[in-house]
């Protein structure tokens, strides 16, 4: 069965027959399960994605068998690898779409387990629902959902890989989300129209999210019709690839007679120019190899070609909301490091930053000039911060509350380079985190650490807890373990305490809880004291202020060993780790909530 298409607009539809959902970057596929052994999941193409993504085939049949999922049922939708609610990685999941071999296959599926989004409904049972009208099968399809208990939302933090998404009549808000978390775009869907199969129907729109960029056009590839562009990073020329699609016959017409009169060069069907002709260009997202999806917007011809700068075409990806604006763009911060690398970094890992800092009351250490001049606390919000910045008084203390892009981002551009978190939410006074912060002597003992945090995993895990691990961002680790909500500090002080002791005690030549540095004589300091009231620890994802700009970085246990080195954890490895492997701590709330946490207190009080 072919599937049915959207086609792209470059302008959201109006009127009240369209409802909106979000556009996924996958591969589109038609999930036919026949029975609980004879299923497939039906590419563009015609092949069968499921031996490429086991994971999915293997939560099915658990449905299946379950009986949470009515069969037969044919499920349209896209496979993808979430990074946010809203936004996917497309690259991944190409690179995983690629492999072969079958250890690499389920060795990535169990690291970062691919989703099924499902966002319609052709048949249940022995009902064929593609002729009814979109409306009508988006509500059964929520119904079928909503009984078999699975996500009606996406979400990277559910564990299900089944999951739907949603529609919407407020496309404005959903398109404000996109925006924000870098998704694709949005696709809007008449709400009387029926499935057709095999139709690149106007019945179903899209709307690119698109990125826009100024550059200046350096060839004409007269086989193909490609265009080349690029931008000045002083005075020499960088290249973005190039574009076919956009310009009209006219345009296109004309700018091939420019180039062919004023060719600087000839290398077969490749003419070369000088830059001239400066052009607007949308796309999606650059990659190394050049932009993904150029189109041609229009020209520029009040733009000098000396305008279009890699400094310029840098802060216009960053895409930042209105709101949000970059001073000193170029400002050194750490060594070869600029400020506005590190808000590209803010920007590419917000997705997972931001639900560790949401709801808590944050103190920043901000570096003004970098770290080559003074730093500071900031508890208190400054007075010239912007109306979108949430705040919350305590202690007579206004902290600021990070909730979205357009807060973290005006963070960035105050150069607040370290996060520190608090283990408690605003407005309550449970707590719901745990945490040990293993701090060798120097980075050269950092093995010390390792050793440490693995004793303590195989104590935690003989307790039935679940734990999560993550670099300081300087010389050590730190253990994090969430737990349910209702626990006071006096409980975890207790929990941490017996812990702490019982691992100085089996290891008393290696591991202290000394907090004087010159009585400690070389031995890794287990710090529990810092888990309490009016503490912070340092947020997951955060650049330190040291020398290399290094980040606490979520890790996978099977990570730790005597080869973790980290120093490679810098801004640059954290942004392409997260793209390949998502989020270490994706269901780190999901699981605190599930902790048996209750039988562990019970016996450390019956036992005090």
């Amino acid at each position: 069965m072919k599937p049915m298409l959207p086609t792209l607009t470059t302008d959201p539809p109006e009127g009240d027959m369209w409802l909106s959902e979000v556009k996924y970057d996958g591969f589109r596929g038609i999930l036919q399960i026949e029975t609980r052994e004879r299923m497939k999941l039906i590419s563009r193409n015609g092949t069968n994605l499921l031996p490429q993504f086991p994971e999915i085939e293997k939560y099915i049949k658990e449905l299946i068998e379950d009986g949470r999922l009515p069969v037969p049922l044919m499920l349209d939708g896209e496979i993808v690898l979430l990074r946010t609610a809203l936004s996917s990685e497309f690259r991944a999941l190409q690179v995983r779409g690629r492999m072969k071999n079958q250890r690499s296959i389920h060795r990535t599926s169990s690291i970062r387990p691919a989703v099924f989004l499902c966002f319609d409904l052709l048949r249940s049972g022995s009902k064929e629902t593609k002729d009814l009208p979109y409306e009508k099968r988006k509500e059964i399809l929520l119904a079928l959902f909503c009984r078999a208990g699975l996500p009606t939302s996406p979400s990277p933090h559910h564990r299900d890989l089944l999951q739907m998404i949603p529609c919407t009549r407020d496309h404005h808000l959903l398109f404000k989300e996109v925006y924000d978390q870098e998704g694709e775009g949005l696709v809007f869907k008449k709400k009387y129209g029926t499935w057709e199969e095999g139709v690149r129907s106007s019945n179903w729109l899209k709307v690119k999210n698109w990125k826009t960029c100024s550059c200046f056009i350096t060839g004409w590839e007269s086989r193909n019709d490609y265009f080349y562009v690029g931008v000045y990073r002083g005075d020499e020329i960088i290249s973005l690839g190039a574009f076919h699609f956009g310009l009209s016959p006219g345009e296109k017409r004309s700018l091939k007679q420019i180039i062919q009169e004023n060719h600087t060069g000839k290398d077969g069907t490749f003419f070369s120019i000088s830059p001239a002709i400066t052009v607007e260009l949308h796309y999606l997202e650059r990659y190394d190899d050049g932009l993904r999806e150029p189109h041609f917007s229009r020209f520029l011809f009040s733009e000098a070609p000396q305008t279009c700068s890699e400094e310029r075409f840098r802060v216009d990806e960053l895409s930042l909301p209105g709101s949000v604006s970059v001073t000193h763009p170029e400002k050194p911060i750490f060594e070869g490091i600029s400020k506005l690398e590190y808000l590209h970094y803010l920007r590419k890992v917000s997705g997972a930053i931001l639900p560790f800092i949401r709801g808590r009351a944050l103190t920043c250490i901000r570096y003004p000039h970098g770290i080559f001049g003074e730093s500071f606390f900031q508890k208190n919000t400054p007075e010239h911060a912007p109306d979108f910045v949430e705040t919350v008084r305590e202690d007579s203390i206004d902290y600021t509350l990070c909730h979205t892009i357009d807060t973290l981002m005006w963070l960035g551009n105050q150069l607040a380079l370290e996060l520190h978190v608090p283990f408690q939410l605003q407005g309550r006074e449970d707590v719901f985190e745990v945490a040990f912060d293993l701090d060798p002597p120097d980075r050269s003992a950092f093995p010390l650490a390792v050793k440490a945090a693995l004793i303590l995993k195989d104590i935690l895990d003989r307790l039935h807890l679940r734990s999560f691990v993550k670099t300081s961002g300087n010389k050590g680790l730190q253990l994090h373990i969430p737990i349910p909500r209702g626990y006071t500090w006096d409980d975890t002080r207790l929990f941490t305490e017996f812990i702490a002791r019982y691992l100085v005690s089996t290891h008393p030549e290696e591991f202290t809880v000394e907090r004087l540095k010159k009585e400690r004589k070389g031995r890794l300091y287990i710090d529990y004291v810092q888990h309490g009231p009016g503490k912070t620890l340092v947020a997951p994802y955060s650049v330190r202020g040291n020398n290399e700009g290094l980040v606490s970085t979520p890790l996978l246990w099977e990570e730790v060993d005597l080869d973790l080195d980290p120093s490679r954890f810098t801004m640059e490895a954290v942004v392409n780790r997260f793209r390949e492997i998502g989020c270490p701590f994706f269901d780190y709330y999901k699981a605190g909530e599930q902790q048996p946490f209750k039988e562990v207190m019970t016996f450390l009080q019956s036992n005090g």
